[in-house]
């Protein structure tokens, strides 16, 4: 797993494959839009990982914004206490493909790796 930059100062780290594959996606919406990152109640661990494009004019004075190469990702601060230091990778594997969530903060994870526990 390589980092798209190499800044410690990102609080959402974001592989290279990762990277490619949202401005993948982000291409396929046809318009300008952020990657917004957040945590909510619920899931088979107590919280689940949230992801979803959104339009840059929403991002807010309580958000965070990390930059990796021109494409930004959005996080909440009260989301981003539990999501700080987050290495968000993808695999286009067969089995087990997709996006994953590696969390430092998390004391427990689900088999599906999509929810946590602190």
């Amino acid at each position: 797993m390589t980092q798209a930059t190499e800044s410690q100062k990102q609080g959402i780290l974001l592989s290279e494959a990762a990277l490619r594959q949202v401005k993948l996606l982000q291409e396929k919406q046809g318009k300008e839009l952020c990657l917004r990152v957040g945590v909510r109640q619920g899931g088979c661990s107590g919280m689940s990982y949230m992801m979803d494009f959104e339009d840059p004019s929403k991002i807010g004075d309580n958000d965070d914004t990390f930059d990796y190469d021109g494409f930004k990702i959005v996080c909440d601060r009260k989301s981003l206490l539990y999501l700080y230091g987050l290495m968000l990778d993808y695999s286009d594997s067969l089995i087990g493909g997709g996006f994953q969530f590696t969390n430092p903060n998390a004391s427990t994870t689900c088999g599906c790796g999509k929810s946590f526990g602190v």
